[in-house]
């Protein structure tokens, strides 16, 4: 069998070449993340929170988190939102060319809170509290737990290049883990955990192997702005849209694709 050789450095280049370019660099800027140090270090008001965590602090406060998410699952901290945030600077971040960087956030923030009522909500008329106050309900799937075989691990074939990339954890018994849906947006499979790994490690093993962090730490709500910042090519970031970095084409007008929520929801399920 014939087989082709490279070595790191004409790959370093080639990828140097892929993602170059002006929409690429706003693209890197807008996924660069913090140390983890920095961000477990993040509690409410403190004086060293990152400057784009104190600007979802003075739009949504503790109190605020209380009242919008009163049915949520305990693992939904306020403390979890904020570490969340901290993680991906370009979340609430500023701007330099006059765009105005708290409008982003605001209208960011009720995008992600809509997308967390459709994604994870109760969705029961008879609750004391409205539809839209009925997000963060899940952390798990329903009828998911831990322990479960055979979820949404079909994509763990070491045969097929999904598994070769984001090679799959297994149980004692060497079966696969489950990646199921868990979070505020309920990641699954393990070619978004893989790459959010990646983002949150620089490893994609860790949550391949150890899944059950996406549900039982920040990283519940850090997945959902993880998801929200990168692009889902051929499809652009949520974050994109609503700062107004993407601008439709010919094509995307021609198929009523416009700056605004609809094309948000389309970017998570379209």
């Amino acid at each position: 069998v014939d087989k082709y050789e490279t070595t790191q450095a004409e790959l370093d280049k080639k990828e140097d070449e892929l993602s170059s370019g002006p929409v690429m660099d706003k693209v890197k800027e807008s996924i660069k993340t913090r140390d983890n140090a920095t961000v477990e270090a993040v509690e409410p008001n403190l004086q060293s929170n990152p400057e784009n965590v104190k600007r979802v602090e003075s739009i949504i406060s503790a109190a605020d988190w209380d009242f919008l998410f009163p049915k949520r699952s305990p693992e939904y901290t306020y403390s979890n939102f904020l570490k969340a945030v901290a993680k991906f600077p370009a979340f609430c971040g500023s701007y330099d060319d006059g765009r105005e960087a708290e409008a982003i956030c605001r209208k960011s923030l009720a995008t992600m809170f809509a997308h967390f009522a459709q994604e994870t909500g109760g969705h029961t008329a008879w609750w004391d509290v409205p539809e839209w106050r009925q997000a963060l309900v899940h952390v798990r799937e329903m009828g998911w737990s831990e322990q479960m075989l055979g979820g949404y691990n079909g994509e763990c074939n070491p045969d097929v290049w999904q598994g070769q990339t984001w090679p799959c954890g297994t149980f004692a018994n060497g079966e696969y883990k489950s990646y199921f849906g868990r979070g505020a947006k309920q990641l699954s499979y393990n070619y978004n955990y893989g790459p959010f790994s990646q983002a949150i490690y620089g490893d994609v093993s860790v949550l391949l192997d150890n899944p059950e962090l996406v549900a039982d730490t920040w990283l519940n709500l850090a997945s959902a702005v993880f998801f929200f910042v990168y692009p889902q090519p051929p499809k652009p970031s949520m974050l994109h849209v609503i700062d107004g970095t993407w601008q439709p084409n010919e094509r995307d007008i021609a198929n009523g694709l416009t700056p605004g929520f609809g094309v948000t929801t389309q970017i998570i399920n379209g």
